[in-house]
């Protein structure tokens, strides 16, 4: 959906490129078919992996009687045991949408992202309350596909776990694209004006006000615990996620978590790593072996698919500092690189950080074009405790968006060489 959106933006631009074409008129049905039929391509495929699995796969919703026996019941006809019981579990129910306590937001209601997902007829005009990733990803989604988006977030700027710079350069591409973006509020009430919301908000002991058809509450997400009965086997939760070692064990230890579940980060790659490690671990643990291996998020990655892209790697500027590290800091832009002004995708930078000791890279961040892919030569140098001094020296083909990296790999370089 958010690449169907990006190509209507990009037609509207063709003139810069020297080429004449009409309009374009997004078809809202045709994206919302076209986003089915991958779905359901990538279904069929997991499909036939369960299938074709060493295990059996139940249809159920799972609840736990006792530390080794889960209750079952069947979604669906199919016929399946009414209770189960296992050496190990692994607890890896997800996510939910977390309600947010808003006055008359409940009443005049409002879009989740599931909503989002299935909304097949156009509107003029839409209110987004939150400022990360999903937020983020929405609110370009609708303004590429010609809404009147306003973006209201609580926090100063957006993305607030990123370095500042990371959210600002996309606060100032949304409002050049037409989106109003707020930051520093806070939510009076949501009240219903004829056919349209109303959202009232502070921002900074300022009274604002702004209108919509329709209100995205993007205010975070919370571990689906529904109805697992986690209490009654003392499985215990912090701040409403499962509690987990870095073995991915909870406090009872033939029990594991992974994913949304248990955090701490919302992430799809890590939650397949902590999966993986998770099953490897519980396999040990029937052996009756010491289990050494445990979750590494010095290598955490996140991407958030905007246009521009925006990534990272590692530790932001941020953490280094709350860690009491030494560390040194160098930014380019991309206005200033020769492959993204033949793109004309020219906002963002990229940025490294690296310990002054002795060069070692330690993080990254990139908002720009192709975010989601430039991000890995860091990750690669990261994942080897490579130094910008051999960041550097790396050959890099000219003209791309990969050389890009050579620059605050240099200049960090001479930084700790001085």
């Amino acid at each position: 959906m958010l690449e169907s959106a990006h190509r209507n933006h990009e037609i509207g631009r063709a003139k810069e490129f020297g080429i004449r074409v009409g309009k374009p008129r997004p078809d809202w049905k045709a994206i919302l078919r076209r986003k089915d039929q991958l779905i359901a391509e990538f279904a069929d495929y997991r499909q036939e992996q369960f299938e074709k699995g060493k295990f059996t796969f139940y249809r159920a919703n799972g609840r736990f009687t006792g530390p080794h026996r889960l209750a079952l019941k069947a979604v669906g006809k199919e016929k399946i045991p009414a209770e189960i019981e296992a050496k190990t579990f692994l607890v890896s129910t997800g996510s939910r949408t977390a309600f947010r306590e808003i006055p008359g937001l409940e009443e005049v209601g409002y879009w989740t992202s599931d909503e989002c997902l299935e909304a097949s007829k156009p509107i003029k005009s839409l209110i987004i309350l939150g400022g990360r990733a999903v937020a983020l990803e929405f609110a370009q989604y609708y303004a590429h596909l010609g809404v009147k988006v306003t973006v209201i977030q609580r926090s100063e700027r957006l993305l607030p776990e990123s370095d500042p710079e990371v959210g600002d350069t996309l606060a100032k591409v949304f409002r050049e694209e037409g989106s109003a973006v707020f930051c520093g509020t806070q939510i009076q009430r949501v009240v219903k004006r004829g056919k349209k919301k109303r959202v009232e908000f502070l921002q900074r002991g300022k009274k604002r006000s702004v209108e919509a058809e329709q209100i995205l509450q993007a205010l975070g997400r919370e571990a689906d615990l529904e109805g697992l009965n986690l209490s009654t086997i003392r499985v215990k939760t912090e701040k409403g996620k499962v509690a987990t070692q870095l073995t991915q064990q909870t406090s009872v230890p033939h029990i594991f978590a992974a994913g949304d579940v248990c955090g701490p980060y919302e992430v799809v790659h890590l939650a397949i790593q902590q999966g993986e490690l998770a099953a490897r671990n519980a396999a040990a643990w029937v052996a009756g072996k010491e289990l050494k291996e445990t979750m590494d998020y010095r290598l955490k990655l996140e991407v958030i698919f905007t246009s521009p892209e925006a990534a990272g790697v590692g530790y932001s500027e941020r953490e280094c500092r709350e860690k009491g590290w030494d560390i040194v800091t160098a930014s380019y832009p991309f206005s200033d690189h020769g492959k993204s002004m033949v793109m004309g995708a020219t906002d963002g930078f990229v940025k490294l950080i690296a310990l002054k000791q002795k060069g070692e890279i330690v993080g990254a961040q990139v908002v720009g074009p192709h975010a989601s892919d430039l991000i890995h030569e860091p990750l690669t140098i990261l994942r080897y405790r490579g130094t910008a001094q051999e960041m550097a020296a790396m050959p890099h083909y000219h003209p791309t968006l990969s050389e890009i990296w050579t620059y605050p790999a240099e200049e960090i370089a001479n930084l700790c060489l001085a």
